[in-house]
């Protein structure tokens, strides 16, 4: 049994370290980009006066970021090789997670808008698996595309205004429907939370087309094309940590062809569950690394720090709680990177059949810690660390919302309880 970081990975990493210095880091010190990420970020990311959407400038300096991360040949990484791709693995992926987020804010990584320089891409898996040839070309590779004319954004359109864990009670609904001749679908609804609308060219949109409310069979994963007919954004949702780019939008008579089908008929929320493991083993990596971060720096400041003539690090009140949160820090990172390692080693259906509990163990503990540590850091830091001079109140205010999203944690540990008391996973029956 080894618990070295694999000495292939450990050079990329300097890789990584080395292409940030060179390239990142002065990008983000010039003509004043730093301000997308001192006391000024939520103001210079946010243009307040067109609904809270993103600055455009910021989100130019993304994609030159993106573009050459692409061209050094790391922003694909993740990716199967013949979409230009490394096929990094998921243990890979969560080392090189931690190891940014540990780093702090910077252009390098920043996961308010789930930016990296080595991009996670849920819908490359979830197309290979399920899209027609057709689709693979046009979404997969125009996903990567920076050609306006050919790139592809897809919004993931599952959320509804008054059924959010609970997809199964979808009242968006599509009916078939010919159009000129076309057999094709009628969607009327509303979703809500689909992230990204105002840069995506289409919506994933999920909408019932059989089966009664509650079954998880009968809805259907449509690729709706964005803007068009009858689809409206009706607001865009402010949130705790701004810019927003998350609206409620209605859906009214949009029409599509039988093409616009992903997947089959009826089985989009096994879609749907096609890549939330590999989402959530690398948010809960981008968490626990946030979180060292915090651990890391209120360490650095309390052996600084001289109150009354002595250190601040001195005193167990200020060790004992960052005793503890470190103490988390390395079990968690054990079982997260067991975690991927089991991933990799075994058949993508086979996970949410045998270890789907453990995923959904480190991403809800790790959301939750991340969040009791940057409390804590502030803390340690007293008035400056309450200030936006310092980043833990966006850190804190950012990985709130992963308690939330991306399954919330009640949702999780519902899944590790069925796991645990044998209603699903490899223990099912045994109490029976």
């Amino acid at each position: 049994m080894d618990f070295a970081i694999p000495a292939d990975l450990q050079a990329y990493l300097d890789e990584l370290d080395a292409f940030i210095e060179a390239e990142i880091k002065p990008l983000e010190q010039a003509d004043d980009n730093i301000r997308f990420f001192d006391h000024r970020r939520e103001h210079a990311r946010t243009d307040w006066d067109n609904q809270g959407l993103p600055r455009r400038e910021w989100e130019e300096l993304l994609q030159e970021v993106r573009r050459r991360a692409d061209k050094a040949g790391h922003w694909r990484f993740s990716a199967p090789r013949k979409y230009g791709g490394r096929d990094g693995s998921n243990l890979w992926m969560a080392v090189i997670r931690e190891h940014f987020a540990r780093k702090g804010l910077g252009l390098h990584n920043d996961l308010q808008n789930e930016h990296s320089i080595v991009g996670n891409f849920p819908f490359v898996a979830m197309f290979e698996t399920f899209g027609t040839e057709e689709q693979k070309q046009e979404f997969i590779l125009g996903g990567f595309a920076q050609d306006p004319k050919l790139a592809r954004r897809v919004a993931f359109g599952l959320t509804e205004p008054h059924h959010g864990s609970d997809a199964t009670h979808m009242e968006t609904c599509a009916v078939r429907e010919t159009r000129d001749g076309i057999q094709g679908w009628r969607i009327d609804g509303e979703k809500m939370w689909i992230t990204g609308m105002h840069v995506a060219t289409h919506c994933a949109m999920f909408a019932r087309t059989g089966g009664a409310d509650g079954d998880a069979r009968g809805i259907t994963c449509f690729l709706v094309p964005n803007p068009t007919e009858g689809l409206e954004i009706e607001e865009w949702m402010w949130t705790f940590n701004m810019p927003t780019d998350h609206p409620r939008l209605s859906v009214n008579k949009v029409w599509v062809p039988d093409s616009a089908i992903l997947g089959e008929e009826g089985k989009g929320l096994a879609l749907a569950q096609s890549f939330v493991h590999q989402n959530r083993i690398r948010q809960a990596a981008s968490s626990l690394g946030a979180a060292q971060y915090c651990v890391d720096e209120s360490v650095r400041y309390a052996r600084e720090r001289k109150p009354f003539g002595e250190e601040l690090a001195r005193n167990q009140a200020i060790q004992f709680p960052l005793v503890e949160l470190a103490t988390q820090c390395e079990m968690l990172r054990l079982l997260i990177f067991k975690t991927a390692w089991e991933m990799d080693n075994m058949p993508h259906e086979e996970i949410e059949k045998t270890i789907s509990d453990k995923v959904s163990m480190c991403n809800y503990w790790a959301n939750r810690l991340v969040c009791q540590a940057a409390d804590r850091a502030m803390q340690v830091h007293g008035g400056i660390g309450y200030s936006r001079h310092k980043p833990f109140e966006h850190i804190f205010r950012h990985h709130r919302r992963y308690r939330i999203t991306e399954g919330a944690e009640e949702i999780q540990m519902r899944k590790v309880a069925a796991y645990l008391f044998g209603y699903a996973g490899p223990k099912k029956g045994r109490f029976a």
